[in-house]
């Protein structure tokens, strides 16, 4: 009876300053990656990014459940009742908004035209010469280049520029030692010019140059102004007027939060300000769903083109270090003219983002 009466009150204690030594760490161990948990998830919950490390931890909010598990276990350990009933609402909440944001409700009216959508970070032009295999394998309608510099922009015009366009590339004569597969490569090169005659673009160094490649007519728009190049233009599509722009604001980096909510925020005024013609807007966002700034995009009525087709969490960085454990970045939003029918994600090398395609069908409004 009294050893009863002793592990009862053991589960009612919840102060670990009274426990043994052992427990009292345990306890104390779990009770700190709690408060951590807790501040990303209200956060969350507040609907607000916060202030660092909040935002940046927010982006890999699913994976807090492994730390929160962790917590519960030590807290069944060290029976601190206080911290299980804290684990598992912490659980809960995370569980809860795990759970994919924003609408899914695809266009229902007449399908116009289908188009390919491929959008990728090539990190300061490092993966251009992987992007243009990818292209040419692929062949995506529209292409949303991120961190395009001019050696990255000079490689795109040469490998899919109209064909009177300057080609710079080494011209030596090689008739005696080009072998079959360099005859096919330059057969294929010579068959993807003229495949991309459109483009808009955002010249830039290191990681502030972007592109859009179109096989449509592209009219030049005014696109949203930030740090990094984001270039915007309107397709004409078989008849059908599109608009598109670009994304690449700032990364939530501490010393950038400001320019980072306020780039987001640009976006968000882009989608907002003309909901009457179909729109996309494309690229690395450096914020995912679990990003209140990122968030305030989707409810402009966009939707996300990858989880219209079933991949809401399928992560796109970092691509290199630990691309399981990564967050989706990445993205094509469309309005609600297009329904989307499949979405993948490509490996490139020499880069830390994986590269999105997205099949869409554009509809006629109803």
């Amino acid at each position: 009876m009294g050893s009863a009466t002793a592990e009862t009150d053991e589960w009612i204690d919840d102060d670990p300053a009274t426990r043994r030594p052992g427990q009292r760490g345990g306890a104390w161990f779990a009770g700190l990656l709690l408060l951590g948990v807790s501040a990303v998830v209200g956060c969350r919950i507040a609907d607000t990014d916060g202030i660092t490390p909040v935002p940046q931890l927010l982006a890999f909010l699913p994976w807090l459940l492994a730390p929160t598990t962790a917590a519960l276990l030590l807290a069944a350990l060290t029976r601190w009742r206080l911290g299980l009933v804290w684990a598992v609402a912490a659980l809960a909440a995370i569980a809860w908004f795990i759970e994919p944001y924003g609408k899914t409700a695809e266009a229902k009216g007449t399908p116009l035209v289908e188009l390919r959508v491929l959008t990728s970070n090539v990190e300061f032009g490092q993966a251009t010469d992987d992007l243009i295999k990818a292209v040419r394998s692929e062949r995506p309608d529209l292409v949303f280049v991120e961190e395009c510099e001019e050696l990255c922009a000079d490689k795109l015009r040469q490998a899919f520029g109209p064909k009177d366009a300057q080609d710079t590339r080494d011209t030596r004569d090689t008739r005696d030692t080009r072998d079959t597969q360099d005859t096919q490569n330059a057969q294929d090169t010579e068959s993807a010019k003229d495949t991309y005659p459109y483009r808009q673009a955002v010249p830039g160094n290191g990681s502030d140059g972007s592109l859009i490649l179109s096989r449509y007519p592209l009219k030049p728009a005014a696109g949203v102004k930030g740090t990094m190049g984001m270039p915007g233009a309107t397709a004409d599509v078989k008849g059908n007027e599109i608009r598109l722009q670009l994304a690449h604001p700032m990364p939530p980096l501490p010393a950038h939060l400001d320019d980072w909510r306020k780039e987001l925020g640009a976006l968000r005024d882009y989608a907002a300000a003309d909901r009457t013609r179909p729109t996309i807007l494309a690229g690395d966002f450096n914020a995912s769903q679990d990003h209140a700034a990122f968030r305030r995009i989707l409810d402009t009525g966009l939707r996300d083109g990858a989880r219209l087709a079933g991949h809401a969490r399928t992560p796109s960085w970092p691509a290199r270090t630990a691309p399981a454990l990564g967050a989706q970045i990445d993205h094509v939003l469309v309005s609600r003219d297009f329904s989307a029918n499949s979405a993948r994600f490509l490996d490139l090398e020499n880069t830390d983002h994986r590269s999105l395609i997205v099949d869409l069908t554009l509809h006629e409004r109803t």
